[in-house]
C-alpha cells in the first residue's frame, strides 16, 4: 500500500473513529487497516491513536498530522476532479441544510455570491436547528453545526469558528453578586441551549488548572437569538455567540464577566458538510470551493469584537 493510500485510510479512521467502518469505507479487512497506521506511526516515530476495545481517540501529535492530511488530500482530490471533470459546467438544483442562528448573518452573501458565480446552479436551502441525515433527507451539503450531524461517515470541513461570551445584563448584577471566581457562578442562574444539546457545564482555565462548574438554569432553547433576548429580559446568564451579542455589549446592554479566566472549548463550529469525497457532482464541488474561499476571506477581514467587562 502507498503513502497516499495509508493517509487516506488514516484518514478515515480519525473521522469514523472506528478501524472496522474505516475498513469497510476502503473495502479492506481491519487487519489491513491496523498493520497501516502501525506503518505510519513507524514512519513517524510517534503515536496516533489511543485504541481500547470500545473507542479510538486521536494523540495530540495526530491532531495536527490530520489537519495537514486533510489538506494534501483535499487538494489531490482537487487536482484530479480537475483533470477528469474540467469540461463539466456546475448546474441543477443544489440542496442545502444550513444551522438558522449560526449561519444567518453568512448565508444571503454566500448564496448571492455563489449564485453569481454559478448562474445554471439552483437553489433549494432549508434552515433549522436540530440534528439532520444529509443521506436520508436527500441534502447535497450542509452549514451546520457538529451536534447536527448524525452520522459518523459524514466528510466535514472546518469553516468557521465563532467565539462564546459570557454575559448578562447590568440590572441582573444590580440585585445578584458580580462572580470574581468561576467556582462563583454556581450562585447563578443561566439560560442555556437544552442539556441534549450542549451539557450544562463550563470549563474554565485558571493559572495552570481548569475549574468545572456545573450551570444552573431555568430557561432552555435551541435558539441562540431567544436565549438573547431572556438574558436581556433579566433571566440570568447567558453564554452565547459573541458575534450575536456584539451590538449589546457595544451600547452597555450587555456586560461580559470573568474575562480573566478563560472558558475551554469556547467556541463554536460551523462546518460545511458533504456526504462522500469521490465523484462528486459538479454543483457540490463548485460550493465546497466557494464556501471555503468566502469564509476564509471573512475571517481574515472580521474585526476583533469589543467586550465590556462588568465592574
Amino acid at each position: 500500500m502507498d503513502y497516499i493510500d495509508s493517509l487516506r485510510i488514516f484518514r478515515s479512521v480519525v473521522e469514523a473513529r472506528s478501524f472496522t467502518r474505516a475498513a469497510d469505507m476502503h473495502g479492506v479487512t481491519t487487519p489491513v487497516v491496523s498493520r497501516t497506521v502501525a506503518k505510519l506511526e513507524e514512519r513517524l516515530g510517534c503515536r496516533l491513536f489511543h485504541r481500547t476495545t470500545r473507542a479510538v481517540s486521536l494523540t495530540e501529535a495526530a491532531e495536527g498530522f490530520y489537519e495537514g492530511c486533510c489538506r494534501i488530500l483535499d487538494d489531490l482530490d482537487t487536482l484530479e476532479a480537475s483533470a477528469s471533470e474540467q469540461s463539466r459546467e456546475a448546474n441543477g438544483v443544489l440542496r442545502l441544510v444550513a444551522h438558522t442562528t449560526a449561519t444567518v448573518s453568512r448565508l444571503v452573501p454566500l448564496i448571492a455570491s455563489f449564485k453569481r458565480a454559478h448562474p445554471k446552479v439552483n437553489l433549494d436551502v432549508t434552515l433549522t436547528e436540530r440534528p439532520v441525515d444529509l443521506v436520508a433527507e436527500g441534502y447535497d451539503l450542509g452549514l451546520v453545526l457538529p451536534f447536527m450531524l448524525n452520522s459518523d461517515t459524514t466528510v466535514t470541513r472546518l469553516l468557521e469558528r465563532i467565539p462564546l461570551a459570557l454575559v448578562t445584563t447590568p440590572g441582573y448584577l444590580s440585585t445578584h453578586p458580580s462572580p470574581t471566581h468561576p467556582a462563583e457562578l454556581t450562585q447563578h442562574v443561566f439560560v442555556l441551549m437544552p442539556p441534549s444539546l450542549r451539557k450544562p457545564a463550563l470549563t474554565f482555565r485558571d493559572g495552570d488548572a481548569d475549574v468545572s462548574v456545573e450551570l444552573k438554569h431555568e430557561v432552555v432553547s435551541n435558539n441562540p437569538e431567544f436565549n438573547r433576548e431572556m438574558v436581556l429580559e433579566g433571566f440570568g446568564i447567558g453564554v452565547l455567540p459573541a458575534a450575536l451579542v456584539r451590538a449589546e455589549l457595544e451600547a452597555g446592554r450587555l456586560v461580559t464577566l470573568l474575562d480573566e479566566y478563560p472558558i475551554v472549548d469556547a467556541q463554536i463550529e460551523i462546518r460545511l458538510a458533504y456526504t462522500t469525497r469521490t465523484l462528486l457532482p459538479a454543483k457540490v464541488r463548485a460550493f465546497i470551493d466557494h464556501a471555503t474561499a468566502f469564509f476564509d476571506d471573512m475571517t481574515s477581514a472580521a474585526p476583533v469584537p469589543a467586550a465590556v467587562k462588568a465592574k
